[in-house]
This record gives C-alpha cells, sequence and structure tokens, in this order.
C-alpha cells in the first residue's frame, strides 16, 4: 500500500548538535496563522497580550529557569507567532529540585537540545491554552514544526536583536500578518 501522505521537510541541518552551546534564533508560529497571541495597537505599535499571550511571556522567561546552561535573549510576541533568542552555554547544567510552571524538573532530564526546549515550550504553552478555550479548539496552539536559525557571530546577533525589537513597529510588513 502506498503512502500518499505528503513527507514533511526536515528543516534541520544534517549531523548538527542542536544540544551544543550557541545562541539560536526560533520563531513559531499559531496553527493556521490564527491571531490569538496579542494586539498591535497605535502607530507606535504597543503589544497588548492576550491572556494566552500572558501565558506565553511568562512560560518563555521560564526557560531559563529550567538549567542554568539554558537562557533566553530577546523575544517578541506578535499576534500569530514568537520570535526569540535561545542561549545554550558551556556549563554543566545544575538540577532543580521542584517544578517550575509546567517543566518537569530538570534532574530528570539530562542536557536538552533546542528541539527538546521547543517541544517542552510547545506542549507546556499548549496545555495552559487548552485551559482556557472551549473543548473544540484544544490541541491547536501551534504549527507543528517551527523555523530556527543558528547565530554565527556578534553582527548577526546584533540584527536578529533589532529585527526582534522592531518586528511590532513593522507588523503590517510581516511574513505572518493576516
Amino acid at each position: 500500500m502506498e503512502n500518499k501522505l505528503p513527507r514533511r521537510k526536515n528543516l534541520r541541518l544534517k549531523n548538527y548538535d542542536y544540544s551544543q552551546p550557541g545562541y539560536y534564533f526560533v520563531t513559531i508560529c499559531t496553527e493556521n496563522r490564527r491571531n490569538l497571541l496579542c494586539n498591535i495597537v497605535g502607530n507606535d505599535a504597543p503589544v497588548v497580550p492576550s491572556e494566552i499571550g500572558n501565558e506565553i511571556i511568562q512560560c518563555w522567561e521560564n526557560i531559563s529557569l529550567l538549567y542554568e546552561n539554558v537562557k533566553t535573549d530577546g523575544f517578541c510576541i506578535m499576534p500569530n507567532h514568537i520570535h526569540g533568542i535561545i542561549v545554550i552555554e558551556d556549563t554543566k547544567p545544575q538540577p532543580l529540585s521542584e517544578k517550575t510552571y509546567g517543566f518537569q524538573s530538570a534532574e530528570r532530564r539530562g542536557r536538552r537540545s533546542l528541539p527538546d526546549i521547543i517541544k517542552d515550550f510547545k506542549s507546556v504553552t499548549a496545555r495552559q491554552y487548552n485551559k482556557l478555550v472551549e473543548i473544540e479548539f484544544r490541541n491547536t496552539l501551534w504549527q507543528k514544526s517551527y523555523y530556527e536559525h543558528i547565530i554565527r557571530n556578534e553582527l548577526e546577533l546584533q540584527e536578529i536583536r533589532e529585527y526582534i525589537v522592531n518586528n511590532p513597529v513593522k507588523w503590517v510588513e510581516d511574513e505572518y500578518y493576516i
């Protein structure tokens, strides 16, 4: 029997260790690019997070609480996607003994790769979302994949930070604008 389902394109670099130290830029979109996360109002584009948007911001800020070697850098929430920088440092992680905002304790999880971190983040935020919506909309917060880019130098890091900061102001020009 022939499988007629389309094959998903693997966006990750072949043979690259995504648990190694480095800076990683990620973009995660809502399923079907639904505007669920915030509103952008006015000419100076202040971002007004929705209830789930506030939960997502809190979860992003808590990523760095999982391990001492995983930090977050620039971040912005947009109506139908988020942008952020995750930093995996070259230090030995120290386990945490208590749960942190829906994440399991770090001592049971070992060293995490970027895909693991994103999977955990999406899982926790989807659970928070499911608590807030009607049954028919559950499990539909995020699209299945995400975009990532390995930041290779300081200039690239500064350009991406600037892009993140200015993203809300340029919302109507954004490729994800609906």
